[in-house]
């Protein structure tokens, strides 16, 4: 009798471990990165972003190649080349508010952190960016949500991509897409 309750009881067991999901099954959340490294990579992204902004302004030229370097977070070489590329577009285009309407007199722009996350090497940080421009009769507001990608190779960080996540965003600050 003993031996069948046995049975019974290690029947019921393996019945209750088949109908429990696989752990691979159950979504992993990638673990959050901690908030001095978020203020670091926000620094970098933002630096990027303000940059832009500021080409939109008539000023005298200055040096369009971004910081090799932002607290210790590298700015990639394919990333630098985008980022050139942007800021002397900017600058030549002088964007307004309406076709031939008046020229940006001012602009700032500032990131809001959202959160970052680490999966192996990768390190995604996803931000709010909110840009103002000024012209002479007002100024125009956004406020755009971006993707910033960055690979960690030991202790050090390099960004490695940048993304608008709002499909229908059409930031200031983001150079025309290439026609096809």
């Amino acid at each position: 009798m003993v031996r069948q309750w046995t049975r019974a009881g290690l029947a019921i067991v393996l019945a209750g471990c088949a109908l429990l999901p696989a752990s691979s099954a159950v979504p992993r959340i990638p673990p959050a990165v901690d908030a001095e490294t978020t203020r670091q990579l926000t620094a970098a992204a933002s630096t990027l972003l303000e940059r832009r902004s500021q080409a939109l302004v008539q000023q005298r030229h200055h040096d369009r190649r971004p910081p090799a370097e932002v607290l210790g977070v590298r700015i990639s070489p394919r990333v630098a080349h985008v980022q050139e590329r942007a800021v002397r577009e900017l600058e030549t285009r002088n964007r307004a508010p309406v076709e031939g309407g008046p020229a940006y007199t001012g602009a700032r722009t500032r990131l809001e952190a959202g959160k970052a996350t680490r999966a192996g090497d990768r390190i995604t940080l996803e931000a709010v960016e909110h840009t103002e421009v000024r012209y002479d009769t007002g100024k125009l507001t956004q406020s755009v949500r971006r993707r910033f990608e960055f690979r960690t190779r030991g202790e050090q960080i390099t960004l490695i991509g940048e993304r608008v996540l709002d499909p229908s965003a059409r930031p200031v600050n983001d150079p025309d897409l290439p026609s096809r």
